[in-house]
Parts: structure tokens; sequence; C-alpha cells
């Protein structure tokens, strides 16, 4: 048995990747996971994975995960009043197409002038009933893989990382809160919004004793794009892509220095976690679909994104899969150079 971490990323929408991904591998049954920590979409994903594993093994989880993503495929967009609902097929063509010719974003000038406080106490979190779908006594057992989510302290602007009974719906909330779309979460007398701007997701609870030396980190975020943006929307795009990859980015580069430790005898062996990381990610889809999208988990969007993340596993286990429990698969040396 191969025991692995998975460290899943936040990304609105494009999280439903990510389900395809976690889809494949429970089809495994030589690979245990053994913890996870994730981020937004990456932490409904790991809340979801943990509650089908506890509650009935694999083909639970592999059911629990496509439960979630078929509800949240059809809020249809996160940023829509409920009276617009009805009125989505429309907006969405339109929309779609002012993204494709307008040399602006309507979303980025829309928020400049609202604001989810907008409506006070009438504004309603579209994520909360399907959150308040799972089943926490199973999210939070002691059994199965240990669950860590990453939220950003508002007021610190500090990664929090919720973990055992600490998960709740509202911490689940909070680290998938985009403070242009959704009102801060409190929690304790905390606000807090969306992990990926501090951890996205964040690899050190990973590094405990006895959770596995193999490291999954499953990228939703393009780390690298051939096209130089050159219209506002492109650019705001990029900007945004930058961002939610610069903590992981940050934290595979501490990674890779420590390795660099232990390979030259500066460090004893048992003194820092030798982290076998390995990726998956699919830059070549995720190159096609814009920030935007993040926010509009149609039907669709959704299952295409779940048959590309099941495609990049297969291809992730058909040239990996000799790594595992071996050696790294991520030339973190090059990922830097």
């Amino acid at each position: 048995m191969i025991r692995l971490s998975l460290a899943l990323q936040g990304g609105g929408a494009h999280g439903a990747f990510t389900w395809g991904v976690l889809d494949r591998l429970l089809e495994e049954d030589d690979l245990e996971i053994a913890a996870i920590s994730g981020t937004s979409a990456g932490a409904l994903n790991g809340a979801a994975l943990k509650a089908g594993l506890v509650a009935g093994g694999r083909q639970a989880a592999r059911k629990r995960l496509r439960d979630l993503w078929e509800e949240i495929g059809d809020i249809g967009d996160f940023r829509s009043y409920a009276w617009i609902q009805p009125w989505l097929p429309a907006l969405r063509f339109w929309q779609e197409a002012a993204d494709r010719m307008l040399p602006i974003s309507p979303q980025g000038l829309m928020a400049q002038f609202y604001s989810p406080y907008t409506l006070g106490g009438a504004w309603s979190n579209p994520l909360e009933p399907i959150v308040a779908e799972l089943d926490f006594s199973q999210v939070c057992a002691e059994e199965g893989p240990a669950l860590f989510i990453g939220a950003t302290n508002v007021r610190t602007g500090k990664v929090h990382v919720f973990a055992g009974q600490k998960i709740t719906p509202q911490a689940l909330l909070a680290s998938a809160c985009i403070p242009t779309v959704f009102q801060a979460v409190e929690i304790d007398g905390e606000s807090y919004w969306d992990g990926g701007f501090t951890g996205n997701p964040s690899l050190w609870p990973l590094y405990g004793a006895g959770l596995p030396e193999d490291l999954l980190i499953v990228q939703v975020n393009p780390l690298y794009r051939e096209h130089i943006p050159d219209t506002p929307l492109e650019i705001q795009n990029r900007v945004n892509e930058i961002s939610f990859n610069a903590s992981l980015m940050s934290e595979l580069r501490s990674i890779a220095f420590v390795k660099r430790l232990i390979a030259e005898g500066r460090l004893q062996p048992g003194q820092m976690k030798d982290v076998r990381v390995h990726m998956i990610a699919e830059d070549g889809l995720l190159n096609t679909l814009s920030a935007t999208s993040k926010l509009q988990p149609s039907g669709n969007l959704v299952r295409r994104l779940c048959e590309d993340g099941r495609g990049a596993a297969e291809r992730f286990l058909q040239r990996n899969r000799d790594k595992l429990g071996v050696s790294h698969s991520v030339d973190l040396h090059a990922l830097f150079g």
C-alpha cells in the first residue's frame, strides 16, 4: 500500500478538475490517502472526500464528490441574485460574448461598484446549503485521512488552518470566501476570507510525524502561460493566477531548499522531513479558461473539467506510478530555474 498526502488547490469552479483527479485516484486500491490539505474549492473537495471515505470507503467517496459538484453546477453563477437565476442562460450567453469581444472585464467594473455587503442581512451564501449537507461527524472523525482547511484572517492577513473538531460548516465557507462575492465569515470573533490568498493550499500541515513523505499536489491555477497578456482582461486573469500560486511556490521553494541541505549532508536524516513532491496539473486546458469562469460553475463546465481531471490523473499514473513511495516526480530545480 502506498500512502499519500494530498494538497488540493482552490480555484472556484475549476476545482471540478480536482474532483476528476480524485475520482480516478480512488479507483486505485493500493493508494491510501492519509492526509488532505485543502483551500477553497480544494477544501470542499477534501471535506467531501473524507466524509465519503469514513462513511463507506472509496465508492462512497466518489459518490459524495459527484453529488457535491452536481449541486455546485446547479448554482449557475456565484455572483447572481436569486431573482436573476431564471434568466441565467441568456445572461451567460451575453457575458461570454462580452468576455470574448470586449477589451475590459464587465465583472471587474461591477466589482468597483458592487459589494456583497450591499444587500446587508438579505444576502445569503449560495454555498451554505451545499456545505450543510455534509455530515460533519464524518468530516471531523478521527478515523480516515487527517484533514486541514486553510482560510485567511482578514485583520492579520495570516493563514489560519482549521483541523479536527474545528472544521465546521463555517470553516469551509470561510476557506471559500471570495471577498468580492461573499461576505466575510466570522468564527470566534475573527473574520475570514478565501484561504487562497495565504495558502493555496498550505503544505506545512502535511509535514507532521506519521504522515507520508509522498505529497501529491493537484494544481488548478496555471503556473505557465505562453501568451503574454496585453488586454486589461487578460492582465487581470494572469494577475489572479500568479497571486493564487504565490504561497504554493514559496512553500515549494522551501522544500527544495531543505532537500538541497539534506543532499549536501548539512542536515542529518530525520531532522527535517524529506518530502517527495508529485503534481497533477493540466495547464493546457486551464490556459483556455479565464478567471471569470471560476465563478460560473455551469453543469457543462463542471463535467468537462471532471473528465479532464480524470485524464490528467491517468497520465500521471502512467508516467509516475513507479516513483510513488520511492522518489519525487517534480523537478523542483527546473521549476525554479
